[in-house]
């Protein structure tokens, strides 16, 4: 295997314990390598080895997703959720693919791209991943920021300078480890959940008709179609891509196929779960935007004019619990932005910067955008625009990558799951060609 310098907080195979990385506590390793070794059953085998999939999930429910979900839920009441469960299942296969290649390989999908991959292509795959990692944090930050400037009062440009603190914080965490960081991290997650959770029991949710939305899938009309693209195309990120392979290999790195077997199973539990809550999660976010905007407020589709109307609908209590999950999905998520973007660099051109440096970099053109007036809802919609011209590269490496024997030997992804990655990944990639051409104003026949 070649040498490689990893950052601090993917930890170190050469550490005492074989197997486990100098990131984890000497109780939580022993644990690790007693699940590996199966002296381990139940929650007990699982909790452990958890952590990765968790972060990755917050890409799921970032700023971008309330967005679409609050239009989704507003126009067409419950008839997209079918779409947000479709969209999930989406993400959970290529996560899963993701995780599979850093487990059965050693090395992250930036890392395979730059040992594997002509040099030309290298360079313009690592310099249009820097360029979608900046305009993941602008909609992560910005999202961050909107919700603390609402609930706090105060100019958009102090809810930024907040927020800036605050992540800087949080990134303090790696320095004890990525143990810490991934549970400070899973705790805002919960914190987005709960919120959620207490938003349904605020709003009169119409179950009968959630349940009816899912068992009969339909598209009202030519903008649900929109809508429906929208949910889809923006719903694979370029950096969780990258990310969630790295992530893998700092948890433990299994020492013969036995344990790498295991840990393959054990790595798709856990992107089920993690990615079943975020779906559970955008599922509640289109449930709310119904019971509360679909009869009376349809035109409701930007974050600050669905904080407004929630008060007087249905309390400030609401309208604080909704600003609440903004804000720690903006955070949480523009974190996981900075951390992905640090093992891109780190994989494609193999040498790192420091992690402030990085978020002050990553960071910057978010003031930049504001200080100049920019409309904050426009500059979440180029920031998805520049995602979707990111993500075919990532995915379609990650998807011949794991279907090749010489990279992946035994490992490498059967007919039927090699069939269903190549089908997952033009329907994703043809709906963000759609997104792009409706954002540059193409007609695109039956869309509207």
């Amino acid at each position: 295997m070649r040498h490689r310098t990893r950052p601090r907080w993917e930890g170190h195979p050469e550490d005492s314990l074989p197997g486990v990385p100098d990131g984890l506590s000497a109780s939580t390793a022993r644990k690790v390598r007693e699940a590996l070794e199966g002296r381990r059953r139940g929650a007990a085998l699982l909790l452990p080895l958890a952590g990765p999939a968790v972060i990755v999930s917050v890409a799921y429910m970032d700023p971008g997703n309330f967005a679409t979900n609050i239009q989704a839920g507003a126009r067409y009441g419950y008839a997209l959720l079918w779409i947000v469960v479709l969209a999930n299942l989406v993400a959970m296969l290529f996560q899963s693919l993701s995780a599979k290649l850093g487990i059965v390989t050693g090395r992250n999908l930036a890392e395979l791209c730059r040992e594997r991959l002509p040099a030309p292509l290298v360079w313009l795959m690592w310099i249009v991943s820097e360029i979608a990692a900046m305009a993941t944090d602008l909609a992560e930050f910005l999202g961050g920021a909107i919700g603390l400037a609402l609930l706090l009062h105060v100019p958009l440009l102090a809810g930024m300078a907040i927020t800036a603190l605050v992540t800087y914080g949080l990134l303090f965490f790696e320095r004890a480890g990525f143990r810490p960081l991934e549970l400070v991290i899973g705790g805002l997650v919960g914190v987005i959940g709960l919120c959620y959770l207490l938003e349904l029991f605020v709003t009169p949710v119409a179950w009968n008709e959630v349940a009816r939305s899912l068992a009969a899938p339909r598209l009202p009309d030519a903008q649900a179609v929109t809508i429906a693209v929208g949910i889809v195309g923006a719903t694979v990120m370029p950096h969780v891509l990258f990310l969630h392979s790295g992530l893998i290999q700092a948890r433990v790195q299994p020492r013969n196929d036995t344990e790498r077997t295991r840990l393959l199973r054990f790595s798709n539990i856990e992107v089920i779960v993690a990615l079943a809550l975020a779906g559970l999660i955008n599922m509640a976010m289109v449930m709310m935007a119904s019971a509360a905007f679909h009869l009376g407020h349809a035109d409701v589709a930007e974050i600050e004019t669905a904080w407004h109307a929630l008060a007087p609908l249905f309390g400030a209590a609401a309208a604080a619990i909704f600003l609440v999950s903004l804000i720690a999905s903006g955070i949480s998520s523009s974190v996981v932005g900075t951390l992905a973007g640090q093992m891109i660099m780190q994989g494609f051109v193999g040498f790192q910067i420091p992690l402030w440096l990085r978020r002050l970099v990553t960071m910057a053109p978010s003031f930049v955008v504001v200080g100049l007036g920019v409309n904050a809802t426009v500059a979440l919609v180029a920031s998805q625009v520049v995602l979707s011209l990111a993500l075919p590269f990532p995915m379609a490496a990650l998807v011949w990558f794991t279907c090749r024997r010489d990279v992946m030997g035994r490992y490498r992804n059967a007919a039927p799951l090699a069939a269903l990655a190549v089908v997952g990944a033009l329907s994703v990639l043809a709906l963000n060609a759609l997104l792009l051409a409706q954002t540059f104003g193409m007609h695109v026949p039956g869309l509207g």
